[in-house]
């Protein structure tokens, strides 16, 4: 039986490194209370490429140094848009206690009775080590360009699958020729199991995602650690091959308002015919969203603050309102209210005024029977609109220009408001 610490998604970048580095320095001080013999970082220990220099790769460089001096790491290569291809290199020369293996080739690694990595030469070993403790079978980050470039672009979502699936089988020997040997068997990837939630709650469902649990559970190991979805959640079944689990710890953190469940890392022990899993939560950033469908209520507003504590909390405040009431939006107003608030982010969305056409309107006989159309679609009153119709009927416009412009001593020096409208119209 091994115990393994199993982190994934911990983003350090410019915007990101307070909580990352936060919750992963928090994640590393209980893995090393609860007596981690080996620590796995399953793809996008970066949120974008870093410069060496750059404070959150010192950072990151740190912690992971950190966990070196305690037990051996192993760090697979994630994502390309956050991991550019040699992100990690670096960290093979940290040179702690115990080594860093940094897997961005598809590959099997041992470790052995002194917490040495020891990686196939190959994709895979051909005869097993000896004085394993455990065997590692790594998949980092498929790169679909190559695959589209050998079987085109149309067929690449699926092919990446189905490889993926094939090489996951290739594995299954060697895993059972570990187990007869009474090694824990352990699979290290990063990508999109089919079906899985994402953190904002939507199901992962198309053919560009690379695994299925079935593909995984047929590698035959005792557990599957992945990397890259954001959110908590395991899959388990028994059988022939003893127990075994396939499981994502989500992100080291909350990096994004909206992402449902706790953040943390997950804890496993494993045996040869046998896994255990726990997952232990890390001190993530707090979120709330406050949304409006009309105009942001201030009232409602001041309810949903007392209803809620937003003292240190990261606040979203979302509304949608038409484009004639934009203006009245009192964001000041808004921001004095949240001043406790770590930070308020404010989204608002303007509606663009839409007007139909009142159907069967062409099909009518008269303008007024068309205007009187077009006001109960619009929902608007015509009257004014028929009376300068109507005046329009009865004089030139030039005699309405003259009218309007000839003001009667009666009036005061003031033009008839009908005559304006008329002119306007005329116009």
């Amino acid at each position: 039986m091994i115990r393994i610490a199993h982190f994934s998604d911990l983003h350090y970048g410019v915007k990101t490194m307070e909580e990352a580095d936060r919750c992963f320095a928090a994640a590393i001080d209980q893995a090393m209370a609860k007596g981690a013999q080996v620590a796995v970082i399953s793809g996008d220990a970066t949120d974008h490429a870093l410069d060496l220099h750059a404070p959150a790769a010192e950072r990151l460089m740190s912690q992971v140094r950190r966990l070196a001096d305690h037990c051996p790491v192993l760090m697979l290569q994630g994502t390309f848009s956050h991991e550019p291809p040699g992100t990690l290199a670096p960290f093979r020369l940290l040179g702690g206690r115990h080594p860093v293996f940094v897997a961005d080739r598809i590959c099997q690694i041992g470790l052995d009775e002194q917490g040495q990595w020891n990686a196939s030469a190959g994709w895979r070993f051909k005869a097993l080590p000896s004085d394993l403790v455990a065997l590692f079978s790594c998949v980092p980050t498929v790169n679909k360009a190559v695959v589209a470039a050998t079987v085109g672009c149309t067929q690449a979502a699926q092919a990446v699958g189905q490889h993926l699936e094939r090489l996951l089988l290739g594995f299954a020997d060697v895993h059972c020729e570990a187990r007869r040997l009474c090694l824990p068997t352990i699979a290290v990837s990063h990508g999109t199991v089919y079906g899985c939630i994402s953190e904002h709650g939507v199901p992962m469902a198309g053919f560009d995602h690379e695994f299925t649990t079935g593909a995984l559970f047929a590698a035959r190991v005792q557990a599957f650690m992945l990397g890259h979805i954001h959110r908590h959640q395991s899959w388990k079944q028994s059988g022939v091959d003893g127990e075994q689990c396939i499981a994502y710890p989500g992100s080291i953190g909350r990096f994004h308002h909206g992402e449902a469940g706790d953040k943390g890392f997950l804890l496993w022990d494993v045996g040869a015919d046998d896994v255990a899993m726990t997952f232990v939560p890390t001190p993530a950033r707090r979120t709330i969203d406050l949304v409006f469908e009309g105009r942001p209520d201030l009232e409602a507003l001041r309810e949903a603050i007392a209803q809620q504590d937003v003292q240190g909390a990261h606040v979203r405040v979302r509304w949608t309102v038409a484009v004639e009431d934009r203006h009245e939006v009192d964001r000041k107003a808004m921001e004095k209210m949240l001043a406790a608030a770590q930070s308020v982010q404010m989204e608002g969305r303007v509606v663009q005024l839409m007007r139909s056409r009142s159907e069967g309107i062409a099909q009518l006989a008269t303008l007024e029977q068309k205007v009187r159309a077009w006001a109960t679609a619009s929902e608007v009153s015509c009257d004014g609109l028929l009376e300068c119709l109507e005046a329009l009927r009865e004089a030139e416009p030039d005699v309405i220009a003259q009218r309007i412009l000839a003001a009667r001593p009666e009036d005061g020096g003031q033009a008839d408001e009908s005559d304006a409208s008329v002119l306007c119209a005329q116009s």
